[in-house]
């Protein structure tokens, strides 16, 4: 197959003229074409009087001898080839079915691999099948009632259950289309095999995830909900040999550590029992919120003008940043129509997160703005992350006045030091209710500085961002993991032979799309270990 890409179109433009266009540079003969159709397409708005769709085409040609020589004659084409993982279980049978613990997309993926090679895994989950947990979460949405085990964080599809379903990374990896393919089979939106940002939307996705754990129980899995991890169980080696979870014993040489980021009590298990882990960093900060309509007219000028977009232009997003020495400033998860939702793991503590269903068509648009924080600003300690994380979220939670009321500040206070909130066009998208708050009174005033110097620089580039009835929520701290269980190459503990690390909780993957490759990875990693058990 061979993929030509650069295809510019101007925005209007019927996009399968880009086909035509491929077609045209490799020089074909319609009777050479065997298929043809759009790879990805991606927006240029870089210049908002000559915004360009850019397309990449996939040509496929009846014999290898017809593409070498398309390709020699078009110098944007080049081949591609789409293969899935290879999965080769090795060895001798192994004693016991491997364990996965957490259901999000690590634990997910590497269920379903292990699943597809007759591996038939057993997956233990603290928080409840999506269906309980869309009720538990909503509950705690509409009174404050919050569970501890079945919330935004924890419970069957992980913490991107309830987010943007955004399905852009920044690895390189092969198994990434592999993952958009499953995702499409499991009932996704076929458009994220195309486009440059894919998204599903956390309405979408919830099917999506329910979808892949009734094929892993279809294959032989065991799926047990409302089961947490309590004690790791090694032999007199130290190597694993089974698990304690919901006062259960579940014997295996192979257990998946796939808990997610905000697991603290069982981070802080598995370092009593000896789990090698070191510090990460990671960012805090705030989630701003602006008008969509604010948002698509700073990006796109007169194409968004009297709050009415292009229909070919998509629901406008960013992505800024900025670098002061060895500090950094930047948005993170972007959610364009969508909204501020309370995402607390733990009483009374409050943390906000962003989400938006399929359509993106809520009023506001939201991100996080968040700053690189390291040892210098929680100490040294392996728990020192987490216990930061944890004096933000009480902080704010007693900012918010209690009942996990979020505190807020606008944009224009909050740059001139001035506590308490002007609402203007922006209302406050939190359902839980807001409190005028001084964010002075949460982060150091290098934290302080940057989330400053940041609005600032980014309202210079996005016209809008810094506008002073925009409106700041706090806290924005469950970015990424604190912590990074150490592994080695074949993705085996340091420290614990059989325990495998995995996703974004253990340190190695930052979003959906990553962690569903590193479940991947591991599953390859412990076929190599033995085939599947005799039954």
């Amino acid at each position: 197959m061979l993929l030509i890409s650069g295809i510019k179109l101007p925005v209007g433009r019927d996009k399968s003229e880009a086909i035509t266009r491929a077609l045209h540079a490799l020089a074909v003969r319609p009777e050479q074409v065997q298929a043809a159709h759009l790879a990805k397409v991606s927006l240029d708005a870089r210049r908002q009087n000559a915004m360009q769709l850019v397309c990449s085409v996939k040509v496929q040609l009846h014999t290898p001898a017809q593409e070498q020589a398309a390709a020699a004659r078009c110098p944007a084409a080049r081949f591609y080839t789409e293969e899935d993982p290879v999965f080769a279980p090795a060895g001798p049978p192994l004693g016991d079915p491997p364990v996965v613990v957490g259901l999000g997309p690590a634990g997910l993926f590497c269920a379903l691999a292990l699943a597809r090679q007759g591996y038939r895994p057993i997956v233990l989950e603290r928080g409840g099948p999506v269906e309980d947990r869309c009720r538990t979460v909503e509950q705690f949405w509409r009174t404050g009632r919050l569970d501890a085990n079945t919330n935004v964080q924890f419970g069957e599809g992980g913490a991107g259950t309830f987010s943007d379903g955004k399905l852009t990374t920044r690895i390189s990896d092969s198994r990434c289309h592999y993952v958009l393919r499953q995702l499409v089979r499991f009932g996704a939106p076929e458009q994220i095999l195309h486009r440059a940002k894919p998204h599903i939307g956390t309405d979408l996705l919830r099917d999506v995830v329910a979808a892949i754990r009734r094929e892993i129980v279809a294959l032989g899995g065991q799926v047990h909900f409302y089961c947490q991890l309590e004690k790791l169980c090694t032999d007199s080696a130290g190597r694993i040999c089974g698990a304690v979870a919901g006062g259960q014993k579940f014997s295996c040489q192979q257990l998946v550590l796939a808990v997610g980021h905000s697991a603290r009590d069982t981070f802080f298990t598995i370092f009593e029992q000896g789990v090698k882990a070191a510090p990460k960093a990671f960012s805090v900060g705030l989630r701003v919120e602006h008008l969509q309509a604010d948002i698509d007219r700073g990006l796109y000028g007169p194409l968004a003008a009297g709050g009415h977009r292009h229909r070919d232009l998509p629901v406008g997003e960013y992505q800024l940043s900025w670098r002061q020495g060895d500090r950094g400033v930047y948005t993170f998860c972007m959610c364009p129509g969508g909204l501020v939702v309370p995402a607390a793991s733990q009483t009374e503590m409050v943390v906000v997160n962003g989400m938006s269903e399929f359509a993106r068509d809520r009023q506001n648009a939201n991100s996080a703005v968040v700053v690189s924080v390291d040892s210098r600003d929680f100490g040294p300690g392996v728990d020192g992350g987490i216990r930061f994380q944890q004096q933000l979220e009480r902080r704010a939670y007693q900012l918010g006045g209690g009942n996990y009321r979020a505190p807020i500040q606008t944009v224009g206070r909050f740059l001139q030091g001035e506590p308490g909130a002007q609402l203007g066009r922006v209302a406050p998208s939190y359902c839980l209710g807001t409190t005028p708050a001084d964010f002075g009174q949460l982060f150091s005033p290098d934290i302080l500085q940057m989330l400053r110097q940041g609005l600032t620089r980014f309202g210079r580039r996005l016209p809008g961002f810094d506008a002073p009835d925009a409106v700041l929520t706090g806290v924005e701290s469950r970015t990424s993991s604190p912590v990074r269980l150490l592994r080695g190459e074949d993705c085996q503990s340091l420290s614990c032979p059989g325990l495998y690390p995995c996703g974004e909780g253990a340190g190695y993957a930052g979003g959906i799309m990553s962690a569903a490759v590193d479940g991947i990875r591991v599953a390859q990693q412990i076929m190599q270990q033995g085939r599947p058990p005799r039954r």
